[in-house]
């Protein structure tokens, strides 16, 4: 499965407040905040799912894989998603080695399989 998604009883907006707490204790920083719904209501898109897009970086980390290999930039910064579906609020992400795996590094692969247990523990966190 390319993908790490838990189930959480909290808000949308309290789950987003939970995981960028979580992921200060990583020393990961959301970038950004991207409301897809607000977003494309703003461009005239009917658009009814509440959707939130998290750009997540450890600059420390983004520097150890772009030192390693230019192509992993393709795939920064992380990703973290909260919406809902169902009536239940969703805390996911893309697997950083699912995505590292398409480069076919082992080094990178280590890395990536570090990163991505660390992210895992803050999502477990907030949900």
């Amino acid at each position: 499965m390319f993908h790490y998604t838990v189930e959480s009883d909290k808000t949308i907006e309290n789950a987003v407040k939970a995981v960028e707490e979580t992921l200060k204790e990583e020393k990961f920083g959301v970038l950004w905040s991207f409301n897809i719904k607000e977003k494309l209501q703003e461009k005239g898109v009917e658009f009814d799912k509440e959707f939130i897009v998290l750009e997540v970086c450890n600059p420390h980390e983004a520097k150890r894989v772009l030192s390693e290999n230019n192509l992993v930039g393709y795939f920064l910064p992380c990703k973290i998603v909260v919406y809902k579906e169902n009536g239940k609020t969703k805390i996911g992400m893309p697997k950083p080695s699912a995505l590292i795996s398409m480069v076919e590094d082992e080094n990178l692969a280590e890395i990536a399989m570090d990163i991505e247990n660390r992210l895992t523990a803050c999502i477990d966190k907030a949900k």
